[in-house]
């Protein structure tokens, strides 16, 4: 089986390479050695247009197992970041990143890139990972707004 998932994400690599959404980074970590470690992949998310992530370049991590593409990646944004949906310690809570839940084999790391961008800006209060975004968010969007374009500014785009 180990040989399944170091393939599908050689093959995604291949394609994110070709067809990468505008803004937005990933690629697998490369060792002190200079060999590539297809398992785990450092991302940026790019805060969409017009929305109080605009300007906020967000660091993930994706960690696939050797079980990968039957099971699905852990994505982590670095500990403490302010989302309802983000676990204080990072771990993103969606529905396609749930085996139990909308995770597909199908699915891939383009496709789960924008649906946590997706996330970013439309939480789902149905699912809440983490109590004080969750009650800010449901109940003062002005006082989560702030916050949001705050944490935006602490991830500013490279230059």
């Amino acid at each position: 089986m180990a040989g399944v998932a170091r393939s599908r994400l050689a093959e995604e690599r291949k394609l994110w390479r070709k067809e990468k959404p505008f803004g937005f980074h990933a690629r697998p970590e490369t060792s002190a050695d200079g060999s590539v470690n297809l398992m785990k992949w450092a991302c940026f998310i790019p805060g969409r247009q017009d929305t109080d992530w605009e300007g906020g370049f967000f660091p993930l991590t994706m960690e696939f197992t050797e079980d990968y593409p039957t099971k699905p990646p852990k994505c982590k944004f670095p500990a403490g970041f302010f989302h309802p949906n983000i676990y204080p310690s990072g771990t993103v809570c969606l529905s396609i990143l749930n085996e139990d839940e909308g995770w597909r084999p199908s699915i891939t790391v383009k496709t789960l890139l924008l649906g946590i961008q997706e996330l970013l800006d439309n939480p789902n209060p149905q699912s809440p990972a983490q109590s004080d975004a969750y009650m800010i968010f449901t109940q003062n969007k002005t006082e989560y707004s702030r916050r949001v374009r705050k944490q935006s500014q602490q991830y500013p785009p490279p230059t």
